[in-house]
């Protein structure tokens, strides 16, 4: 299985600014917006693991956390 590189320092840069940007430069309101995707995210993969089957997947399970 290939994976998508690895964003670029720019990259990241300009998404920063764009969440700061569309919170009016509140950090903490863009943290909060980030940190309640990352639950919402965690809690789709978790009912797409028990929804999925070992077949379709080939035994493959998601990983939560980030090596």
């Amino acid at each position: 299985m290939t994976t998508a590189p690895a964003p670029t320092q720019a990259e990241v840069g300009d998404d920063i600014d764009a969440v700061l940007s569309f919170h009016d430069g509140d950090a903490r309101a863009a943290l909060a917006t980030l940190l309640r995707d990352c639950a919402h995210l965690r809690q789709q993969l978790s009912v797409t693991e028990y929804a999925m089957s070992a077949g379709f997947c080939r035994g493959w399970r998601p990983k939560y956390d980030r090596d």
